[in-house]
């Protein structure tokens, strides 16, 4: 797999490090799960093994310098709200659609199929984001700076990891209204090159990879698997 500067692999992954963080971007490569979810499925509300599941994660934990329980997660509703993690997650996810951080050995997560995980890294704290059209026009990038700003972030850089591409996300009226956009297609990735642009990142880099067309077997896609799939992870951490 080609990858543009910064971004490298990470053994089956996607890695970059940037200025006060690391970011990962798995694949659904070098995991256990089997059928519709092989192999590295981290979907917690898929319908895969969830022991399976559980190994999965353990696995991209350990790549990420991190016990798996201390991945910050929300249940993705595909809103605009980011949580700001203080304090060690326990108990079950809340709804949310980014997790940002200040806690060193704390790994904000969110899960994709399609949609863009984008990493935010400062000196001061990290965010990851679940992306996908109603976050983008919901305004989940601007909250997602927000709660970086919040956590005494200055100076951030931004990481677009592999998602829907232009060349294949068909959309409709819906979509284009929402977004400001025209065409057969939605150009996901530029939407949010814009928009953390205009929030203020110092950097923004992105991957270019799309979910839809780069091969079944290096990610999850619910539009092309009809919607039974498994998940891939954007990941951040403060190093």
């Amino acid at each position: 797999m080609n990858l543009p500067a910064p971004f490298a692999m990470a053994g089956e992954h996607i890695g970059l490090d940037l200025p006060g963080g690391g970011v990962l971007f798995t694949t659904r490569r070098g995991g256990v799960s089997e059928g519709p979810f092989a192999s590295l499925n981290l979907g917690l509300w898929t319908d895969d093994d969830p022991e399976r599941v559980g190994e999965n994660r353990e696995r991209v934990a350990a790549q990420a310098g991190v016990a798996r329980q201390r991945f910050a997660q929300g249940r993705q509703v595909h809103g605009a709200q980011v949580r700001r993690v203080t304090a060690l997650p326990h108990g079950a996810p809340p709804d949310a659609d980014g997790q940002a951080t200040a806690l060193a050995g704390v790994a904000p997560v969110v899960l994709v199929a399609d949609c863009l995980p984008i990493a935010l890294v400062a000196r001061e704290a990290v965010a990851v984001l679940h992306a996908g059209w109603r976050g983008l026009a919901g305004g989940i990038v601007g909250e997602g700076v927000a709660a970086l700003r919040e956590l005494g972030a200055g100076a951030f850089r931004a990481a677009i990891g592999p998602g829907a591409g232009p060349c294949c996300y068909e959309v409709g009226e819906e979509v284009h209204a929402a977004l400001g956009t025209s065409g057969r297609t939605a150009d996901l990735k530029a939407v949010a090159r814009d928009q953390l642009r205009a929030a203020g990142a110092h950097e923004v880099h992105d991957v270019g990879l799309c979910t839809l067309c780069s091969g079944p077997d290096l990610f999850f896609s619910h539009r092309r698997d009809g919607g039974v799939t498994g998940r891939q992870a954007g990941v951040a951490w403060r190093s």
